[in-house]
């Protein structure tokens, strides 16, 4: 008479449950047609705007990282939190003030909660913390408000102007600052607000994130590099002004029209050198301190 044997597995061959990734790109896609016409209005803004040229890379370079990390996320094991709802129900509501109120920040912020919301809730707090990153890095593509973009501006115009007074008075050239305006013998110099170097600060912010990520395997380098591109971008800047103004004294049209953008970007590349040097020089430092104390 024959038998049947029931053989079970291994132990341990059982599959564990996966991240949930097409419901994932289902609500993704969902969320995107939801938000289409503040996504729309975000990218005309980053057209309109010389200060946010950076952020049509962001969504590219996000979505690169996050399929460059792809192996590593498929082993995660989802577990969904209840949370998530609280996020996606707040980015309807800021979503809806925003609109009532034509907020655009509360509406773009919202698009990035209910993302955050939606991973939670499909796979959970495990899968937020290895998108991070990413997730983070969305926030550049977002404009700054204007109100809180003008109190950055003015001091930055205000330090760019008395270190171009300076510079300018060091090398012989006389001149009188009144505020952000430098007034030299042949012609006077306002620094407005595309000269006061937030526009280099939030490009290379970005930047420093990225190079940090793709150069250096240690976690907080990314975040140490970011906040080194601050001293690095206001500095810059305020040289970018120096050199207008000395340039401006021998031809006064280098102080304008193209040769006045080519100066920007030479004065951003050497801010990105700069930020690359400051790079080296931690990683030397670090090494050699790991050295000393083992």
């Amino acid at each position: 008479m024959a038998t049947i044997e029931t053989v079970s597995p291994p132990q341990g061959s059982q599959s564990e449950p996966q991240i949930p990734w097409p419901v994932i790109s289902w609500f993704g896609a969902l969320l995107v047609f939801a938000y289409l016409p503040v996504l729309i209005s975000l990218v005309k803004h980053w057209n309109r705007d010389d200060d946010m040229g950076h952020a049509f890379f962001v969504p590219f370079v996000a979505g690169y990282i996050v399929w460059g990390s792809r192996s590593e996320l498929f082993k995660i094991r989802p577990q969904p939190s209840a949370l998530g709802f609280i996020l996606i129900f707040w980015g309807i509501v800021q979503l809806y003030i925003g609109a009532l109120g034509s907020e655009f920040f509360l509406q773009r912020t919202a698009f990035i909660i209910t993302t955050v919301g939606v991973l939670l809730v499909t796979g959970g707090l495990v899968v937020v913390r290895a998108l991070f990153f990413p997730l983070f890095l969305l926030l550049f593509m977002i404009p700054i408000p204007a109100v809180v973009y003008n109190q950055i501006t003015f001091p930055l115009q205000l330090f760019a102007s008395r270190v171009a007074e300076n510079v300018l008075l060091l090398v012989g050239i006389p001149v009188l600052r009144d505020g952000n305006i430098l007034e030299l013998a042949s012609q006077k110099l306002s620094v407005v607000e595309a000269c006061s170097g937030i526009r280099s600060l939030l490009s290379l912010s970005f930047l420093s994130l990225v190079y940090g990520f793709f150069f250096d395997s240690r976690p907080y380098m990314k975040y140490a590099l970011l906040a080194a591109t601050i001293p690095i971008a206001i500095l810059a800047n305020a040289a970018r002004v120096s050199a207008t103004g000395i340039l401006s004294e021998f031809n006064p049209e280098l102080a304008r029209g193209l040769f006045h953008v080519m100066e920007g970007w030479v004065v951003f590349m050497v801010a990105l050198v700069l930020l690359v040097l400051t790079h080296q020089l931690m990683s030397r430092i670090i090494s050699w301190r790991e050295k000393r104390s083992a």
